[in-house]
């Protein structure tokens, strides 16, 4: 017999939580829209939208074999069963998220009332649209699934009735939240240098009541109801990767999040500037990297730095003026780390000379510019 906890009592809808799984109960008939492998389309006959774990995010061979093996119909089945809600009127998510670190964010304005419940992990499988794709399904079906520890999963409960392009208009502007909860949180693609827009594996359920006092048609972020669900899923997004792979906004702000991407990456960062600094201040550094690498004007500049690199790779800044636009950048990230902001005509003029190659090797000559020069004197 399975506990449940109570998360959330609305007039239509009530969502619990036990172990794996999160369930919504849908107290009345809704218009569901759904990503789930059964039941999922357009409904109206759903009656329940399940969220649940369905394997570690790595290395979980056994579970991993049992989804493979059963395919996604069948293993429907098996999770509906394992939570107890019927398989023929459940919509169903998966995700190697935990349930515990499921975020609710609520939004009203006047009678209507938007709610989304998020589990939301980014570490493995973080992507951008439009990106090079891996996987490719055939008349003869896709032969391998890859199981990540990446997944974005949205349920959005909304209390008033939508008109069937409502409801497709909500989808855009629940993703459009989400996306912007990444673009918040700097969220880089695991396959590219671009931030992420998702992952390659999320999924969403959307409900409204059949009926009710009056039918909303439009979800656009024009609309209040758009700014509900984008609002709602936005909040709900950045609340449960806080939990879930610790990305708390002010955790953000440091160089190996802002130029990681462009490979300035916390494991090798000591051997890519050993050949730049002495031992004694390398050593230093080492001791002292916290410190060093999440200072915020440091973190500011390595932002800056990375946003200017991202409109050179766009073609945003003319190809004349980019190596200048780089190196004005890495100047104030070596200006930062040496608390000595009157010397940045002058590391400009170090830095220039690197500003058209490698992102990376500018980074580290730059901040190995400002470290060896922060106890050289004002």
């Amino acid at each position: 017999m399975m506990h449940w906890d109570l998360l959330l009592n609305l007039a239509q809808a009530r969502v619990r939580r036990s172990g794996r799984f999160v369930v919504a109960d849908l107290l009345a008939p809704h218009l569901v829209l759904s990503t789930s492998a059964r039941n999922g389309g357009q409904a109206d006959h759903v009656t329940h939208l399940l969220n649940h774990q369905s394997c570690e995010g790595a290395g979980h061979l056994a579970r991993h074999g049992l989804i493979s093996s059963a395919g996604a119909g069948a293993y429907h089945d098996v999770v509906c069963d394992e939570a107890g809600v019927p398989r023929d009127s459940t919509a169903v998510m998966g995700t190697a998220a935990n349930m515990n670190y499921a975020a609710i964010a609520s939004e009203s304005d006047d009678r209507v009332t938007v709610v989304a419940i998020v589990t939301a992990g980014v570490e493995g499988n973080a992507t951008t649209a439009g990106e090079p794709a891996a996987w490719r399904e055939t008349d003869a079906g896709v032969h391998k699934v890859p199981v990540y520890d990446g997944t974005i999963n949205t349920m959005v409960l909304i209390n008033q009735p939508l008109s069937t392009a409502a409801l497709a208009r909500a989808v855009m502007t629940m993703t459009e939240g989400k996306s912007a909860a990444l673009q918040r949180l700097a969220v880089p693609s695991k396959k590219g240098v671009d931030l992420a827009t998702g992952t390659g594996t999320d999924q969403y359920c959307i409900a409204a009541p059949a009926a009710g006092e009056f039918v909303l048609t439009s979800a656009s972020p024009h609309m209040k109801l758009g700014e509900l669900i984008g609002l709602a899923a936005r909040r709900a997004t950045m609340e449960a990767l806080r939990w879930q792979n610790g990305l708390e906004v002010s955790y953000t702000r440091g160089v190996f999040h802002a130029l990681g991407r462009y490979g300035v990456r916390e494991a090798t960062i000591f051997d890519d500037m050993a050949s730049l600094l002495s031992d004694a201040d390398l050593e230093l550094l080492r001791r002292n990297a916290k410190a060093v690498f999440y200072e915020p004007l440091v973190g500011a500049a390595a932002h800056a730095l990375a946003a200017v690199c991202d409109r050179v790779r766009h073609g945003a800044v003319p190809e004349a003026v980019a190596s200048d636009a780089v190196a004005q950048q890495a100047a104030s990230l070596a200006a930062s780390l040496s608390a000595q902001a009157h010397r940045w005509p002058e590391f400009r003029a170090a830095l220039q000379p690197f500003a058209a190659g490698d992102v990376k090797t500018l980074v580290c000559r730059a901040l190995a510019l400002g470290w060896s020069q922060k106890w050289q004197g004002q």
